[in-house]
């Protein structure tokens, strides 16, 4: 179950008509923060990200399944949405079963390093078209003040090399 200042975020996120994948990234966020504290671990980085997208999916972000996911990944997907829509609780067995098993795991999957191995991974598969417009689209949705300070930064980046 999300914490409620999550959903809350994630629900902010909507309002201010920010993408789906933007509002699930609160989830995502979560569940890397649960596992830096200690509260269980996963197998990998994307074992960790798929778990947060599964608890938007089911806290009712509007997330579809990549059109390239695997089949099994489209019917996970497909199975969270319906599960969005029903408000069934979950089977308590089965709940522990998976916090046990997760407890078992490792703790590195949210390491500075694996996330950034993970992020740099995923954008290698992207052509440096989609990259680009993806960067280009960021830039204009910031807002003035943000912008600014990306620039700074940026400037101060360029500066040091």
């Amino acid at each position: 179950m999300p914490e409620k200042k999550t959903i809350e975020r994630a629900r902010r996120d909507r309002r201010q008509g920010k993408s789906a994948s933007r509002q699930a990234g609160e989830f995502v966020r979560e569940e890397m923060e649960h596992i830096r504290k200690g509260k269980h671990g996963a197998r990998s980085t994307r074992q960790a990200i798929a778990i947060g997208l599964s608890k938007a999916r089911r806290a009712g972000v509007k997330l579809p399944a990549s059109k390239t996911a695997p089949a099994a990944t489209k019917r996970k997907a497909k199975q969270d949405t319906r599960k969005a829509a029903s408000h069934a609780t979950p089977s308590r067995r089965r709940s522990r079963a998976t916090t046990t098993a997760l407890k078992r795991e490792g703790r590195s999957a949210a390491s500075r390093s694996s996330l950034a191995r993970q992020a740099r991974s995923a954008a290698s598969k992207r052509s440096a078209a989609s990259r680009s417009a993806a960067a280009k689209k960021g830039a204009r949705t910031k807002g003035s003040v943000v912008r600014r300070r990306a620039a700074k930064k940026a400037a101060r980046t360029r500066a040091r090399r």
